[in-house]
């Protein structure tokens, strides 16, 4: 009895460690000066015509992490209330997300009854998916903290 309570409280505080890492402040400004540089880079390159496919993945893969610096960035004061914002831009996004999964390909489905021919090569990415998200968290996130 005592070691399955020693082994649920070490899991426990694995797990309240893991959910409340954040990365300092100053790497907010960084991920943001990142993303700016690789969506420039992105945008430049689509009107390249011989650019190699892997440049592009290893692209949005980047902009996906710096996203992700500044989604897990701490604010300069961090309290309970930013904490709050956070979770709640978190849960949007994840809420957003499955909207966007779920309501992309029937929207896909009735522009291509209607527009244009369908394309089956036509799915979303992951990256479509994170990106999204991440988007979303972050934009959430500002708009609640300037009007709390």
């Amino acid at each position: 009895m005592m070691n399955a309570k020693k082994i649920l409280d070490c899991e426990r505080s694995t797990i309240d460690k893991w959910s409340k890492f954040q990365l300092p402040s100053s790497w907010k400004s960084k991920g943001v000066i990142l993303s700016l540089v690789i969506f420039i880079v992105l945008i430049t390159f689509k009107f390249i015509d011989n650019e190699p496919a892997w440049i592009s993945d290893v692209l949005k893969r980047g902009l996906l992490i710096s996203f992700l610096i500044i989604s897990l960035s701490k604010e300069h004061v961090e309290d309970e209330m930013i904490a709050s914002l956070r979770s709640k831009s978190y849960a949007l996004a994840f809420i957003f997300g499955i909207g966007y999964v779920i309501w992309q390909p029937i929207m896909e489905s009735i522009l291509h009854a209607f527009i244009y021919e369908p394309n089956p090569n036509n799915t979303f990415s992951y990256f479509e998916i994170l990106f999204f998200m991440l988007l979303i968290q972050i934009m959430f996130f500002e708009v609640l903290k300037r009007n709390r």
